[in-house]
């Protein structure tokens, strides 16, 4: 029988404020940053993986030592040759499933579900332009949500300091300078939970701000603006530490005017978001867009409310949507008001669209964002770190079909979700 929305949002729920269980798979093709290896298996428990390889002999040994009797096959999962790869992590997404994370409660349960099912095990919860008294209360959301379960990192703040002429679908009303009084109420009400922060360098209080909040331990993104080459440049020197999805809301590459995109691509430091729908960016300049940066491209979907749902009207915020063929647009002006993408779908494109290799394309859904975080080593956050399968990192496992990269089975923390 086909489970209703509302049944697998309880179970995606409930199973991440259970307890993490043990967990034994064999037989499988692991992808991940490191490579690709046949034959892999892996043990977990306590919600960490304990052992992998590809020697029977040693599998047996790592069943026993957490206490998984390698004869019982109803304990241990048979791959049968699916692949399996960390899970997914989205840093910059906004909703699913008719619902935002701007929601409330509710509405973060809901939307995270929809986003889990399909192989998200991590996420940022993006929360759009508001009226900054309606920010500081869904910050405080989300600090709530952080202490409940595993799977939500934390808050990307997507406004309201962006610049007016590359607000996209964001609230003109609500937008602001970021002046040090506003950043110290933000970082009041988040309470430790704001991750990234969208800012556009050329505002008058843009830097200051930058440095501001990367004292507080935020990461700060260059998006959503006009500025020029030196401008961006300062930014980044500033603490900026990410490009909020590179090609969007932002100018673009000229041969006398750079803008902020070559000075992200040369700067090491930063991690690139990249929306691979084929809609945000064409495929011509996504396959350009991935080669500038290797190893620093994070696949984001920006996905609103109307993700995983049929075309209609949706809301963004107080404003209204319309979903035609899957995209997302402003009724107003016609802006596109985020995606209906899932990181399942960004996978798949990459490999099966666009020919980028297995490798890279679980790379920028994995790796590299927990790197833009500091989550690819131990932290205080998910304790232990995130995108790779190896000894040590977070029981957060997918296993996918090796044709198409649907995601069949997903676990979070070791809890299975799916």
């Amino acid at each position: 029988m086909t489970q209703s929305r509302e049944q697998i949002v309880a179970q995606v729920t409930d199973a991440l404020k259970s307890k993490a269980g043990r967990v034994a798979i064999r037989g499988a093709r692991k992808v991940d940053a490191r490579g690709i290896q046949d034959h892999f298996w892996l043990t977990a428990a306590d919600g960490v993986i304990t052992a992998t390889g590809t020697d029977e002999e040693a599998f047996e040994h790592a069943c026993r030592s957490i206490g998984i009797d390698p004869a019982d096959e109803s304990a241990i999962i048979d791959a049968k040759g699916q692949t399996i790869t960390p899970g997914y992590v989205d840093i910059h997404a906004h909703g699913a499933w008719e619902k935002s994370f701007d929601d409330g409660p509710d509405g973060i349960d809901i939307a995270r579900a929809g986003h889990a099912v399909h192989g998200t095990t991590r996420q940022v919860l993006s929360l759009i332009t508001n009226p900054i008294d309606v920010i500081c209360a869904n910050l405080k959301n989300v600090r709530a949500k952080m202490d409940e379960r595993p799977d939500i990192l934390g808050a990307h703040l997507e406004g309201p300091f962006l610049a007016l002429a590359r607000k996209g679908a964001h609230d003109p009303e609500c937008l602001k300078d970021p002046v040090p009084e506003l950043v110290d109420e933000l970082l009041e009400a988040a309470d430790g939970c704001i991750r990234q922060i969208t800012i556009a360098p050329e505002l008058p209080h843009g830097i200051s701000a930058i440095k501001q909040f990367a004292a507080a331990g935020v990461v700060p993104a260059v998006g959503h603006c006009d500025a020029d080459y030196e401008t961006a440049q300062k930014g980044f020197d500033a603490g900026a530490g990410i490009m909020t999805h590179m090609f969007n809301a932002m100018n673009g590459l000229h041969h006398r005017k750079p803008g902020p995109i070559p000075a992200a691509v040369e700067d090491p430091r930063v991690v690139i978001e990249l929306i691979n729908d084929g809609f945000h960016v064409q495929n011509p300049m996504l396959k350009l867009g991935f080669d500038f940066a290797p190893h620093r491209i994070a696949f984001v979907t920006d996905a609103m409310a109307a993700t995983d749902c049929p075309d209609g009207a949706y809301k963004l915020g107080a404003l209204d949507v319309n979903v035609v063929d899957g995209h997302a647009r402003l009724v107003s002006n016609g802006a596109i008001a985020g995606s209906t993408l899932l990181l399942e779908v960004a996978v798949q494109r990459a490999v099966n669209v666009l020919g980028i290799s297995p490798v890279a394309a679980v790379e920028a859904a994995t790796l590299t964002p927990a790197h833009a975080f500091g989550f690819d080593r131990p932290n205080p956050v998910t304790g232990a770190p995130l995108g790779l399968l190896a000894p040590g990192y977070a029981a957060d496992l997918l296993l996918t079909d090796p044709e198409s990269w649907t995601v069949n089975q997903v676990w979070c923390a070791g809890r299975k979700i799916k």
